[in-house]
């Protein structure tokens, strides 16, 4: 059996970390296992699927580097639903409800006050052609739901492992609004039984509606696939991240100068048993990924621990990695020198105003200052030139240490603290450090 599983994100806002999530797990099982990812767009919402929205998912798709090798929308897929609606309408599983949203919202508090299960009860089965007839000539028009069979449904879940779920505790699942259109539970299944998905691997708010999605697999002559459900993701102090969306969709995440690779590291091991590693290539990923080694506990995504990745990843990178993201004229040697002292690529570019541009320099010891003029030596200047010189500067003005780094710091950077200055030096040159010097 060839394994094929989906992404299947809704084109009605921007993606966020948990669809990045759901995307690299389906992506790393299927390279794993030499099978197929599909990506497959939900626009079956006419009314909040955009366009935008829409290449914002591609987009964001390919800033991860999750390729795929399939891919389908839903809004062309009518046909196969509206097959699928007859088909189990002449099995007799799907029947017409004429029931309006407040209606089942009373009848839902009045079992809740009986204590009972609100589960829909059937009254629909219940009417006659002519109690169907009436209802719609006073204008309603049906929404229809799928029986479900009694008994108890189960599966081996690959994360939860055996789950059994009693469908006495499920209501009969609309699959078609009143207005015609399929919901999700129709449509999904109909596309990954048609698109041949094996596995379909989700986050565990799904494992209750899996029972009755089971059933309709069945129910339309379809293969079961195997199910994963991993576990919920919160934020660092346990609280869910549904409020904390805008500021975690992948959209912001790179315009907030995150590289896609922190994110990935993250999120492929974030809730298993093995540790979260920095890596360069989505590829690195897969040797070690397994589903069996995620737990059924939340996972929580810490901000902080996502910024130590970022930092780490670019003091790894190479040069040419970046070299079309860097500012116009830096250099490898440049790279090399500042790439260990950042946490956003984007701090380059200050760093790179720092080496070739016009800076306000601290006199912090005029002193230092004025024998590191004296004996500021000839170029060419390399990585050694540093070493030579500040022993040059130490022996003539009696200092070491902090009083005759941070001085010289100080005059050539305006800065603090920063990268090493040995490789720096070079990158400043002698006329600028000579202005610098003169504080000028």
């Amino acid at each position: 059996m060839t394994i094929a599983v989906r992404f299947a994100p809704s084109p009605t806002g921007w993606l966020h970390v948990g669809n990045a999530r759901a995307a690299l797990l389906n992506w790393l099982f299927a390279r794993k296992n030499g099978g197929s990812f599909l990506l497959r767009l939900d626009d079956t919402d006419t009314e909040r699927s955009t366009q935008e929205f829409a290449e914002g998912i591609e987009a964001d798709l390919r800033w991860l580097g999750l390729t795929w090798d399939r891919f389908a929308r839903q809004s062309d897929r009518f046909a196969l639903y509206r097959a699928a609606t007859e088909k189990l309408k002449a099995s007799g599983r799907l029947y017409p409800c004429y029931e309006t949203a407040e209606e089942l919202e009373l009848r839902r508090k009045v079992q809740l006050s009986q204590r009972k299960p609100p589960v829909y009860d059937r009254a629909a089965l219940k009417l006659t052609d002519e109690d169907r007839k009436r209802l719609e000539a006073e204008g309603r028009k049906p929404h229809w739901r799928f029986k479900l069979d009694p008994g108890v449904v189960a599966w081996d879940d690959l994360i939860h492992g055996r789950v059994e779920i009693d469908m006495a505790s499920l209501s009969d699942p609309v699959l078609i609004r009143s207005d015609g259109y399929p919901l999700y539970t129709l449509s999904s299944v109909v596309d990954d039984g048609d698109l041949g998905i094996t596995h379909i691997i989700r986050g565990e708010d799904h494992v209750t509606n899996t029972a009755a999605q089971i059933q309709l697999f069945q129910a339309l002559g379809y293969a079961v696939p195997v199910f994963g459900h991993f576990s919920w993701l919160l934020d660092a102090e346990g609280a869910g991240l549904s409020k904390r969306i805008g500021s975690l969709s992948l959209k912001d995440l790179r315009e907030q100068g995150y590289e896609p690779m922190a994110l990935n590291s993250l999120l492929a091991r974030l809730g298993s048993a093995d540790p979260v590693e920095p890596h360069l290539r989505p590829e690195d990923l897969v040797t070690g990924f397994d589903l069996g080694r995620f737990s059924r506990a939340p996972a929580r995504l810490d901000p902080h621990e996502l910024d130590l990745l970022n930092a780490k990843i670019l003091h790894m990178t190479d040069f040419a990695a970046v070299r079309d993201r860097l500012p116009e004229g830096a250099t490898e040697a440049f790279w090399l020198a500042i790439r260990g002292n950042i946490s956003k690529l984007a701090e380059a570019a200050d760093w790179w105003s720092v080496v070739q541009g016009r800076i306000t320099p601290a006199i912090e010891d005029q002193a230092v200052v004025q024998a590191a003029i004296e004996t500021l030596p000839p170029e060419p200047w390399d990585t050694g030139t540093w070493k030579g010189w500040t022993q040059a500067v130490s022996a003539k003005a009696g200092v070491k240490g902090r009083a005759l780094f941070h001085p010289l710091r100080l005059a050539l950077t305006g800065r603090d603290k920063g990268p090493e200055m040995a490789p720096l030096l070079p990158l400043i040159g002698r006329e600028r450090a000579l202005v610098r010097l003169r504080g000028e």
